[in-house]
């Protein structure tokens, strides 16, 4: 019998280690493979589905990951709430490294990306609110009880990337008064929601981006360093957020697609 999951997570390949009784899942979708097989497993009675969102041997640069095929794929287990963990540049001064944001708005900077499942006809679903209402409320909620510095609501602007922003990138991004800056965020948000999914985006600040209060420029191994000092404790965080998660879902995110008459045949 085919492996089942609730709940995906994607995110680095430190989150997955001590799944109960983990399992290794190949999947084909008709977007191709997802970054590396899923690995399904047990999280406080809840069955876990994790994909890492590089590849495990984060082989996968930002505007080359398979994001449709993620999506698709944690679907066709059963996933319907998607928990997004991922490192971004703080673009306002309190948001220092370490900082926690559950965001609640997002700008895509993003040029190129194939951004929908709807490569025909015209297919427009709501994104006036991108994350999941319950989501948030219940990843606020647990971190604050596990001491993070949290921020509850915020703008994250997804770039294209690879590269890291210019001086005066971030400090136009500043001056809107978003707060954190990614390149992961887009097209995976939007490619849940056509998937009727309830996606939650848990943002952990890397660094300051570079122009903010004339901070040093970013560098990757320096990302790559707070991510790692932090992967412990926001693996934890996601445990205590699955088991907290409703098992039923009374947000919006399940209606995305009343009243749409979408060609997909959703897995």
């Amino acid at each position: 019998m085919r492996e089942t999951a609730q709940i995906g997570v994607i995110g680095g390949s430190g989150f997955y280690a001590f799944l109960e009784g983990a399992t290794d899942i190949e999947i084909d979708t008709p977007y191709g493979p997802p970054s590396d097989p899923l690995v399904v497993g047990e999280i406080a009675g809840r069955r876990v589905a994790f994909v890492p969102r590089h590849g495990r041997d984060h082989r996968f640069p930002p505007h080359r990951i398979p994001y449709r095929a993620n999506l698709w794929a944690l679907r066709s287990l059963g996933v319907r709430q998607v928990l997004a963990p991922c490192a971004v540049g703080g673009l306002q001064p309190e948001l220092g490294p370490g900082a926690l944001v559950v965001c609640d708005q997002l700008v895509d900077r993003t040029s190129g990306r194939v951004q929908t499942f709807h490569d025909t006809g015209a297919v427009h679903v709501g994104f006036a609110d991108p994350y999941c209402p319950t989501g948030r409320r219940v990843a606020v909620s647990v971190a604050g009880e596990a001491g993070w510095p949290v921020t509850d609501g915020g703008t994250m602007v997804v770039v294209e990337g690879p590269r890291f922003s210019t001086r005066a990138e971030s400090q136009w991004f500043a001056a809107q008064g978003w707060s954190v800056v990614n390149m992961t965020g887009h097209p995976e948000a939007v490619l849940a929601r056509e998937l009727a999914l309830c996606y939650t985006a848990i943002a952990l600040v890397t660094d300051l981006d570079a122009g903010v209060e004339g901070g040093e420029p970013v560098s990757q191994a320096e990302v790559f360093r707070v991510f790692a000092d932090n992967t412990a404790r926001l693996r934890d965080l996601l445990f205590d957020v699955v088991a907290a998660l409703p098992g039923d879902r009374s947000c919006p995110c399940g209606a995305a697609l009343d009243g749409i008459d979408h060609a997909l045949a959703l897995p």
